[in-house]
């Protein structure tokens, strides 16, 4: 069963972008992800699967 991640939740990272930061805002959701780094604004697009497997931690946003 897949994770329950919704538009706008910040999701924390094991491994960090480049910027060195590894909070990020989803902006999109299905299949593939689309993420925005909170620090550095730049936009990434991650499969499902591959981002599962990265999660360390989900704070939804109300």
């Amino acid at each position: 069963m897949p994770m329950p991640i919704d538009v706008g939740d910040k999701v924390i990272t094991k491994k960090p972008h480049p910027c060195g930061n590894n909070e990020f805002i989803i902006t999109r959701t299905g299949m593939d992800f689309r993420m925005r780094c909170t620090k550095c604004q730049k936009e990434i697009w991650i499969s499902r699967v591959k981002l599962e497997k990265r999660i360390k931690k989900i704070v939804k946003e109300d």
